[in-house]
């Protein structure tokens, strides 16, 4: 997670800095916070490395934090955007540019504990992945890139929401070992593998895929099949 604050006054920046690592650090979460004195300086660093949340000050000079902010939506369109200053005066331009929220100073420390908790809210967590070695290549895998998986002629066959397949040489046991403990995948029998996340429906013996495809199982499993679906869906749901 990489945090830009933006402002032309160096004690502004350290006081906000100091509040953000202690929500942040009370939170167990590792940050990367970038400080730069002008809206030109952040964007220039911006086009080189994504960040996910910026604090931008209003009244600067130069590129006013409202200009930074439009420049940085030119290319970033993610990025929460949070105002520093001390007036909402600019709360129209902030809706343009989808603003998160206006940090109004003077902030106490409970005003950035409360802001922390949503900034964490909205941030998506990275998926979890594995490594893999396709084509000669080595390629990292997301598990949400997995819509199912098959085991054959001593190689897996990895298909992809892009309708693409992946094929690596490894046992199978070893392929599903890290993927059995996320709740997402389900063993659909010998040799196949099935991501949850990427099942559409369920009719009768089979996963219907988002993308179209069927993945089968076995009578057997039918029950197991259905309990593992249903309960994925209502996690999911929460």
């Amino acid at each position: 997670m990489r945090i830009a604050i933006v402002d032309d006054l160096v004690n502004e920046r350290a006081l906000l800095r100091n509040r953000l690592e202690q929500a942040l650090n009370g939170r167990s979460v590792q940050t990367d916070i970038c400080e730069y004195a002008n809206g030109e300086a952040f964007i220039q660093a911006a086009e080189k490395q994504r960040f996910s949340a910026a604090f931008l000050d209003i009244y600067m000079p130069g590129a006013n934090g409202i200009d930074t902010a439009r420049a940085l939506r030119a290319f970033d369109p993610d990025c929460l955007l949070i105002f520093t200053t001390t007036s909402t005066d600019h709360a129209l331009e902030g809706f343009q540019v989808r603003a998160m929220h206006y940090l109004v100073k003077p902030f106490t420390q409970k005003d950035i504990d409360s802001l922390t908790d949503e900034m964490l809210a909205r941030i998506p967590q990275p998926d979890e992945y594995m490594d893999i070695k396709v084509s000669g290549s080595d390629i990292r895998l997301n598990y949400q890139s997995i819509v199912y998986a098959e085991h054959f002629s001593h190689m897996i066959h990895i298909h992809t929401p892009a309708k693409k397949t992946l094929i690596t040489r490894l046992p199978f046991k070893s392929f599903i070992a890290p993927l059995c403990q996320d709740a997402r995948f389900f063993v659909c029998g010998r040799g196949v593998i099935v991501n949850l996340e990427h099942a559409a429906d369920f009719e009768d013996t089979a996963f219907i895929m988002d993308e179209g495809s069927r993945v089968f199982f076995s009578r057997e499993l039918m029950k197991s099949a259905r309990q593992a679906f249903m309960v994925f869906l209502l996690q999911r749901g929460h």
